[in-house]
């Protein structure tokens, strides 16, 4: 009896957390980003940490930096980027992020491979999959509308 009565409980506390339909679900949207059933996809997260040239002269630092900027507006353009910034000075060498929208680490490293900074390993380079919303694709429109000037 008393097994009986604690599968019911289980069985009514599991249709508790039953997926509920979402009102506010736009199906175009949704493929037009790619996005799963959960409104997810799969992105390649990036970390940035200071690399093994640090012997630069601060001209060349300048023109990496210009060359590191130009590739990140390219790549934020071409929907390739979806989040990159950098960190505040930190104890662990970690200079930066960048989320690329792609779904691979062998393509996301072709990515990173072009950028100036990484190639004269100012930076290097960790590559690994992550899981999230779909509509992060949509920050660079909600950013243009926000920033009053450009990188």
């Amino acid at each position: 009896m008393t097994k009986n009565i604690l599968l019911l409980l289980l069985l009514i506390t599991a249709m508790g957390y039953a997926q509920q339909p979402n009102p506010d679900y736009d199906e175009a949207k949704a493929k037009a980003l790619n996005a799963d059933e959960h409104g997810m996809k799969t992105y390649v997260f990036c970390l940035l940490k200071t690399g093994s040239f640090t012997t630069s002269t601060q001209e060349e630092r300048v023109k990496l930096f210009e060359g590191h900027m130009a590739n990140i507006n390219k790549l934020s353009k071409e929907g390739k980027l979806v989040v990159a910034g950098p960190f505040m000075k930190n104890d662990r060498n970690y200079r930066g992020i960048f989320i690329f929208n792609v779904s691979t680490i062998e393509e996301a490293q072709a990515i990173v491979d072009s950028d100036p900074a990484v190639k004269a390993k100012l930076f290097e380079a960790e590559l690994t999959l992550w899981y999230s919303t779909a509509a992060l694709q949509e920050i660079t429109k909600l950013h243009d509308k926000i920033a009053k000037s450009k990188f």
